[in-house]
C-alpha cells in the first residue's frame, strides 16, 4: 500500500454524504459514473485519506463487469457477476454512492434473497492482458458450461452430474415439476428413488475445463 504523502492523513473511515452509512478500507462500494445512465461502478476500498484542505479521497481496486472484460460477457456470466481486477485507482470520496457486498460465489448461491447491493466474484481478472485466475473452472451438463446460478438446472440422480433443461428436452416448468430426473447416460441403470433436489446449487461435482 503507497504511503501517505505529506500534507495528507489517514482516515480510518468515511460517511457518505446525504446518508449515515460508514465506509471502511476493506467495504465495497457503488460509485457514481460519468454517464448518468450507466449502471454505478464497483469498487473495493483500499484506503481513504484527506489532505490538508480536508478534500477526501479514496484508493480503490475495481470490479469489472462481464461486458467490460475483453472477452465480453459469457452465457454462464450471472447477472451479479463481478471480476476483482488489478486496476487500482484514486477517486474523490463524494462519487461514492453507497455500499455493496461481493460476495464468494459460494456464499452467493447459499443466499436466500438477493438484494440489489448483493453481488458476487470468482475470478481476478488482469486488465491489461485480459487473463483470469482461476483459469479453470468447473463445467457441467452436456453443453459443459461453468455453472450460471441465474440458471434452473436439474441432477441426474444416478451421475450426479446436473443438466440445463433444455439441453435435455425439458421446459423451465418441468424441471421444477420433476421428482427424479435421469440423464439419457444413465437411463438404462436401475433408478434410486431420492427426494427431489433441482433446487440445490452445482458446486461440488463439476468437470474442470477452461475459462
Amino acid at each position: 500500500m503507497a504511503k501517505t504523502r505529506p500534507g495528507k492523513r489517514d482516515l480510518d473511515s468515511y460517511t457518505i454524504r446525504r446518508t449515515n452509512k460508514v465506509v471502511r478500507a476493506g467495504d465495497c462500494v457503488l460509485m457514481r459514473p460519468s454517464e448518468g445512465d450507466t449502471a454505478p461502478y464497483v469498487a473495493r476500498v483500499e484506503k481513504i485519506e484527506a489532505d490538508n484542505r480536508n478534500n477526501i479521497k479514496v484508493h480503490v481496486r475495481w470490479y469489472y463487469r462481464p461486458e467490460e472484460s475483453l472477452g465480453g460477457r459469457r452465457q454462464f456470466h450471472g447477472a451479479k457477476e463481478l471480476f476483482l481486477s488489478d486496476h487500482y485507482d484514486v477517486q474523490s470520496a463524494h462519487t461514492i454512492d453507497g455500499k455493496c457486498i461481493v460476495h464468494s460465489f459460494k456464499n452467493y448461491t447459499k443466499l436466500e434473497n438477493v438484494g440489489p447491493e448483493d453481488y458476487y466474484c470468482r475470478f481476478e481478472y488482469k486488465a491489461a492482458t485480459g487473463a483470469f485466475v482461476p483459469d479453470r473452472v468447473a463445467v457441467y451438463c452436456k453443453c459443459e458450461m461453468p455453472y450460471n446460478p441465474d440458471d434452473l438446472m436439474v441432477q441426474c440422480e444416478e451421475c450426479k452430474d446436473w443438466y440445463h433443461p433444455a439441453c435435455v428436452g425439458l421446459t423451465s416448468e418441468q424441471a421444477k415439476q420433476i421428482g427424479d430426473f435421469v440423464c439419457s447416460d444413465c437411463s438404462s441403470e436401475d433408478l434410486k428413488k431420492s427426494h427431489n433436489t433441482y433446487a440445490a446449487s452445482p458446486l461440488s461435482n463439476g468437470k474442470d475445463s477452461c475459462y
